[in-house]
């Protein structure tokens, strides 16, 4: 039975980064990877599990319907893949041509954003 099966696939409170100083350790002292619609900073934890920081820019996507759009894809995502991820905070902040893509379109970019971070991290303890 797959790891992913046997634990539960949710988004519990301390899988979250919601404090200042924890986006800000991440943008000065983390590896960043991107591509057409997300960068990602990544910068490794001591909390045993990794945990999602959003930044959707209101200059990204002006209404608030389509940023909570592309929050909610980045949040099911990471909650589908979490259990394949090193222990590191992960800051996700939207390009601009993640305004008007299709669902589909930046649910694989995610897809290969965790498969990168977790080639690239579980490696390298510097994350």
């Amino acid at each position: 039975m797959p790891r992913a099966s046997r634990e539960r696939l949710t988004f519990p409170a301390p899988r979250r980064l919601r404090h200042k100083p924890e986006f800000d350790a991440a943008y000065a002292r983390g590896r960043r990877f991107g591509n057409g619609f997300f960068a990602v900073t990544v910068i490794s934890n001591d909390k045993s599990a990794p945990r999602l920081g959003l930044a959707v820019a209101l200059r990204i996507a002006r209404t608030s319907v389509e940023r909570n759009r592309i929050r909610r894809i980045i949040r099911e995502s990471f909650r589908l893949h979490q259990h394949a991820l090193p222990a590191v905070d992960i800051v996700v902040s939207a390009r601009p041509r993640a305004h008007g893509a299709s669902g589909g379109q930046l649910r694989g970019s995610l897809a290969a954003l965790w498969a990168q971070v977790s080639e690239r991290c579980a490696l390298s303890p510097s994350s």
